[in-house]
């Protein structure tokens, strides 16, 4: 059986793919777990060169790519060749990670003894993968994993099935050994069970998901049943904080940028912007011009920097929060109707405050709030009331400030003088609190995806007490 996805725009079905149920994980589990042991006994070079084939073979699906983007999220071409070229980068580092997987000799106290610390594959890991950066973060959830010797299983969202098979099916065409790399589609209804189930496999031995922070909670408690580890990227609700002596018009591009690039349906989205409150009034009138001067429209049309959002319920949130905190005493600056359902208008409402819904709750969408602080330690003081904490900005000419600012921001990564949306495949990605745990990226996700065991040869009669 297949289910359909159909395009968030017009209706019509988008994409279909197999309605895997729970009964078909425990052969896909065994199936990548038999494939494993001849894939990580590969060497770094060999395994470096497959890598190297899969990012080609993923930009040779460019068109291919475009199209299920704009059609099963509403995706602009743009967002969709940004996302492409993101992820063949993250492959590529990948590859070049396999000669860097590390141990060390330590010295040891026993005379004669080689102690040693090495890095091996783990076995089997499961990567759970959102809609909303489709290729970039399907393939974040397996390029470091394969390039660490592991077999993959890649569950892909019920949103957007077709993007993340053709993943897989570049993959495929690289020439990694058939079973090493493998797709799980379900229908949405059978979401919780096929998780369930695959999360359970006994041949799964760790988990990395990006998504919300609801179900990563589901899946940390799932995974803590059989003490298996976890890698969660969660929400955010990233502050822009811009104190008295900032570029005020690098902030108002920052600013825009992170909260609207792909109708701020990105984790890193610029959420509240913190203004002290010396310069206010003279961000919020240059931001609203710059907003009002970036129209939504059909992302087929490839003539607008806003396109659909994934569905009318990402519209009826925000609109949820845009009505909570204009009732509470704040003022929109920029807004409009939706047109078509999905094509809404980007947002910025002022004078928000801590007890509205939208200075805490994640919107996901096309609209952000802008606070007013008093002075920076009230703008750091703002920053830090969330319980998410996963991207942060802030904005000063003072270099030297704008680094201890950045130091006191609970958040597991912060931009001094550029925008909360920033990726490149190097880095150590991951936040704190609500915005989860773990680092993918760079050596970070060797540390992620590899067992680090301790072994030790004797090189000399030992001698014992009994």
């Amino acid at each position: 059986m297949n289910f359909e996805r159909k395009n968030p725009l017009t209706g019509e079905v988008a994409s279909s793919a197999a309605a895997m149920k729970a009964a078909d994980i425990p052969a896909i589990a065994a199936r990548a777990a038999a494939a494993q042991p001849a894939w990580g006994a590969m060497g770094p070079n060999a395994r470096r060169g497959v890598l190297m084939k899969a990012a080609d073979a993923l930009e040779a699906k460019k068109d291919a790519f475009v199209e299920a983007m704009m059609g099963e999220i509403g995706a602009t071409a743009g967002w969709a060749m940004f996302n492409l070229g993101l992820a063949a980068s993250m492959v590529r580092e990948a590859a070049a990670l396999t000669t860097q997987i590390n141990g060390e000799v330590i010295p040891s106290d026993k005379p004669g003894c080689l102690s040693m610390a090495l890095r091996e594959p783990v076995g089997t890991i499961l990567g759970i993968a959102p809609w909303n950066a489709p290729i970039i973060l399907g393939v974040r959830a397996i390029a470091v994993p394969l390039a660490c010797g592991n077999a993959v299983i890649l569950k892909a969202s019920e949103t957007c099935p077709r993007t993340h098979a053709l993943i897989v099916e570049a993959f495929a065409e690289a020439g990694f050994p058939e079973g090493v790399v493998n797709v799980v589609t379900n229908a949405p209804e059978d979401a919780p069970e096929v998780v369930g189930a695959l999360i359970d496999a006994p041949e799964v031995k760790r988990i990395n998901f990006t998504g919300s922070t609801a179900v990563g909670k589901i899946i940390a408690t799932r995974a803590a049943q059989h003490l298996k580890p976890c890698l969660l990227e969660l929400g955010g609700k990233a502050p822009l904080v811009v104190l008295e002596d900032a570029d005020l018009d690098e902030a108002v591009a920052a600013a825009a940028f992170g909260a609207f690039m792909n109708q701020g349906q990105i984790c890193m989205s610029t959420e509240r912007i913190i203004v002290v409150e010396a310069v206010a009034d003279a961000f919020a009138e240059k931001f609203a011009a710059k907003v009002k001067a970036m129209p939504v429209g059909d992302p087929r049309a490839g003539n607008t920097p806003l396109g659909a959002v994934v569905d009318t319920k990402t519209v009826a949130h925000c609109r949820s929060l845009i009505d909570d905190a204009l009732a509470k005493g704040a003022k929109l600056l920029v807004g409009g109707e939706t047109e078509q359902g999905v094509l809404m208008p980007a947002h910025v409402v002022a004078n928000v405050t801590p007890d509205m819904k939208l200075f805490r709750d994640e919107s996901f969408g096309p609209v952000v709030g802008m606070i007013r602080a008093r002075d920076t330690e009230h703008a750091v003081e703002l920053a830090n009331d969330s319980e998410y904490g996963l991207s942060a900005a802030v904005f000063t000419k003072d270099i030297a400030k704008g680094l201890g600012v950045a130091r006191r921001i609970h958040s597991g990564i912060c931009h001094v003088n550029g925008a909360t949306v920033h990726d490149e495949a190097q880095m150590p990605f991951g936040g704190v609190g609500a915005s989860g745990y773990g680092r993918f990226g760079g050596k970070a996700g060797i540390d992620s995806f590899t067992e680090l065991r301790w072994i030790t040869v004797e090189t000399q009669e030992s001698h014992y007490p009994i």
